[in-house]
């Protein structure tokens, strides 16, 4: 009798190619921007080497590409080098490239699903950690460093160790104003960020089947700041009508093909897990971070956490940096933190359907006079869409700044970073020391969270607008 798999399973063991001092897997996609790639690139130079599949790997500029102004080019001079080392590393390579001129330039995470090329039952890989955003597909998709994204374009193989299963599941219903942004906070919140080590979270239930594409994007991108290696869905009827007709999707009879082999992606009942967390959704509200972690999270309606009722020496001392840094006084309620900066875009949520939501707090009203707001579409093709369906100039009412597309102030290696001592209100991923620029302070939250925040000037529950 055939043991019960998981779904990590089937796909680790289909991908197997070899068992060394690691296993040896097979990587089906490689994405690749202006930030990991150099060194790659010079070392297949150097060795006289070749990029092995030059079909299944795919170049863009994120990072570093500005977000207004692109006819003067890029300014900073060493973004304009990586950018420009990537667009010639393309050509040389024989690579596709999106470049800032091509409407399909965008965020890795967001043009890799947008085009079709990132598909249910592969292995992606992309020399960046949010690279689990695609296993919203029921792909196996993980970030890797430098010399193994030269390795996957030397050899598409890389040698891994394979990873524990974890299964998620949330049963329930979201409450309205409730999204997956404040769901995946809440089990990073549940979970710490180490609680997913050494594992690939399957996540399952009545809500997670219930999300849109884009939101299960959401609740994968954000898996890896559990410390997970990567999150996973299985795939379904949502993930097919998603991927129907898309540029690089298969065609004809290799499309029934793929639907037929897509749905054996399932685990299999009785299949084990090494740990499960069980999560009942009805009672959730919006979440919102308070310190320099994602695990540092609670509802709107809380208070500052107190480092005194800490019993652990080491936590409260991770708490008292946390709330220095934030500047912050403990016990102060959440929706009293004023806001300098509000930012709606990133891998996480700068996708047609978050714009959407944050236009529908934002028609016809204006942002406080206090709060700057950065509209950062993920791609140019959400941009396209944004703009006909009228979005932009809901945006443009509001006092919104309408920018081109790019990961933007997620990060601080481009022009949109927070000054110091500036606070967000953020739909990115990452609230840690300097992220978003140095000395700001960085709140993470859901884009009707952030709309929220930039009509009143602090933080605020959408649910009260």
């Amino acid at each position: 009798m055939i043991k019960p798999r998981t779904l990590f399973d089937k796909l680790w063991n289909s991908h197997l190619v070899d068992i060394q001092d690691g296993d040896l897997i097979y990587i089906d996609r490689h994405l690749v921007h202006e930030v990991t790639s150099p060194q790659a690139f010079e070392g297949l130079r150097n060795g006289g080497r070749r990029v092995r599949r030059g079909k299944m790997t795919l170049l863009v500029a994120d990072h570093n590409v500005p977000t207004t102004n692109r006819s003067n080019g890029i300014i900073d001079i060493e973004s304009c080098v990586q950018v420009q080392t990537l667009e010639d590393n393309a050509k040389a390579f024989c690579l596709e490239y999106f470049g800032m001129e091509d409407i399909r330039q965008g965020i890795v995470h967001i043009i890799g699903p947008e085009q079709g090329f990132t598909l249910p039952g592969t292995t992606i890989v992309c020399g960046d950690s949010h690279t689990s955003t695609h296993g919203a597909f029921g792909a196996l998709a993980f970030g890797i460093g430098t010399s193994e994204v030269e390795h996957v374009l030397a050899t598409q193989t890389l040698i891994q160790h394979p990873a524990k299963n974890m299964l998620v599941r949330v049963d329930g219903v979201l409450p309205v104003n409730v999204t997956s942004k404040d769901l995946a906070l809440y089990i990073i919140g549940k979970l710490g960020t180490a609680g997913g080590t050494g594992y690939v979270i399957e996540y399952v239930g009545e809500v997670i089947s219930s999300l849109s594409m884009e939101s299960r994007m959401t609740i994968c991108n954000m898996t890896i700041e559990a410390g997970a290696r990567a999150g996973i869905i299985a795939p379904d009827k949502t993930t097919f009508e998603y991927l129907q007709d898309r540029p690089m999707s298969p065609k004809g009879i290799m499309w029934q093909n793929a639907i037929a082999y897509w749905k054996t992606l399932t685990s299999d009942r009785g299949a084990y897990y090494d740990a499960e967390l069980f999560i009942n959704a009805n009672s959730l509200v919006p979440m919102v971070t308070w310190g320099t972690s994602p695990e540092d999270v609670l509802p709107i309606t809380g208070c500052v956490p107190d480092p005194v009722v800490v019993v652990n020496p080491s936590k409260r001392a991770a708490v008292e940096r946390s709330l220095i840094y934030m500047g912050l006084i403990p016990g102060t309620p959440l929706t009293d933190i004023k806001i300098d900066v509000v930012f709606i875009g990133s891998c996480t949520n700068g996708r047609i359907e978050d714009f959407r939501a944050a236009a529908s707090i934002l028609k016809g009203k204006k942002i406080a006079s206090n709060v700057k707001l950065l509209a950062v579409p993920g791609s140019g093709l959400v941009k396209k869409q944004a703009e006909d369906e009228g979005l932009d100039i809901i945006f443009r009412e509001a006092g919104a700044q309408w920018r081109e597309p790019g990961c933007s102030m997620c990060l601080a290696m481009n022009a949109d970073k927070l000054d110091e001592g500036e606070r967000s209100a953020s739909t990115s991923n990452r609230n840690f020391e300097g992220r978003q620029g140095r000395g700001g302070r960085t709140h993470l939250v859901s884009p009707i969270m952030a709309a929220a925040a930039a009509l009143t000037g602090k933080l605020t529950d959408v649910r009260k607008l």
